[in-house]
């Protein structure tokens, strides 16, 4: 099991928030996720260090409304737990592989996390992210 820092696992549990941060204001999660994973602000908590990963999920909200110009309102929600639970994942991944978020997210996109949820979210989460890969190299 990956021994993350404190400084990590705060980092983890912030891009959980941001994910349903953006439920909660009306996004299409679907949009919101991508938009995230393949922009600027995904990629600055990626950095060994940015002050993005001093902000709170607030900001970096306003940072990625900032980025795209808009996000996508209403269409397809996920559940809090859904949004959170891959929020976390996500960012806990780029940790365990040293991926970008970019690369993270062509693995396992916002479907499949969607999708998935329901099955992995009891699993260690070192253990569903190697689940979601295999799934990837299965398809």
């Amino acid at each position: 099991m990956l021994n993350l820092t404190f400084e990590k696992r705060q980092l983890c549990d912030i891009q959980g928030r941001l994910f349903e941060l953006a439920l909660k204001n009306g996004y299409d999660c679907p949009s919101f996720i991508s938009a995230f994973m393949n922009g600027p602000s995904a990629a600055a908590l990626d950095d060994t260090y940015d002050r993005l990963q001093w902000a709170g999920e607030e900001y970096i909200l306003e940072e990625l409304e900032e980025e795209t110009g808009s996000l996508k309102k209403a269409g397809v929600v996920y559940s809090m737990e859904v949004m959170y639970w891959t929020g976390y994942i996500y960012r806990y991944w780029h940790y365990y592989t040293n991926e970008s978020s970019r690369e993270i997210y062509k693995i396992a996109d916002a479907d499949t996390m969607n999708n998935c949820w329901l099955g992995f979210h009891t699993l260690d989460v070192e253990m569903a992210i190697d689940d979601l890969i295999e799934i990837k190299k299965q398809s």
